[in-house]
């Protein structure tokens, strides 16, 4: 059933960005070159040095993991233990930066392939760390200021309803905060 209304018919669709276009992309000529690479080291040496060298990157890759989380771990379980005390916890602490970037590192040696490998272990070194965690704050930032003016909280006000027929109702939500008026149960939602 319809209202009579004509729908447009080439609707502008917002452009892809470049993440989404090249991330598949950057995926297999990964993945093309991690197995070419594999290739060449077994023609080179033997089959059963490719199969070392995984089995070391997937076993170095664990206990990199291992450790890390249990130093966020111990790490976390001082602060809680400082802020129940009534000491606020310090802000930063030499030894607790670098758990995310550590457990990154640990995961591409957990992956097989030599490129993920140099990468992973790149990552366990601290000047490379720094440089990767002082890349990602600045971005980071830059991100937050381009970022339009507005809380969190207003970002989920939007509301798209999609219906049977595939159109979509954009709305907002209005919220009435009524504290002294009494709440009914809500009757539950169907199509």
């Amino acid at each position: 059933m319809t209202t009579g209304a004509q729908t447009p018919g080439n609707p502008s669709r917002p452009r892809r960005s470049r993440l989404r276009t090249f991330l598949p992309l950057g995926l297999a000529a990964w993945l093309v070159l991690e197995i070419w690479l594999l290739t060449v080291v077994a023609g080179a040496s033997s089959g059963l040095v490719v199969f070392l060298v995984l089995v070391a990157g997937l076993v170095l890759g664990s206990v990199v993991i291992k450790r890390a989380g249990r130093r966020a771990f111990r790490n976390l379980s001082e602060a809680l233990q400082q802020q129940q005390s009534g000491v606020m916890p310090a802000a930063a602490r030499p030894n607790s930066e670098g758990n995310g970037l550590m457990m990154l590192g640990g995961l591409l040696l957990m992956i097989p392939g030599l490129v993920s490998d140099a990468a992973g272990l790149l990552l366990l070194l601290p000047p490379v760390q720094k440089a990767v965690s002082r890349t990602a704050e600045r971005t980071f930032e830059r991100k937050l200021r381009e970022a339009d003016p507005g809380t969190l909280g207003g970002a989920f006000q939007q509301v798209r309803m999609h219906r049977p027929d595939g159109k979509v109702v954009q709305g907002e939500v209005i919220r009435d905060d009524r504290g002294d008026a009494p709440r009914e149960p809500r009757p539950p939602l169907t199509h």
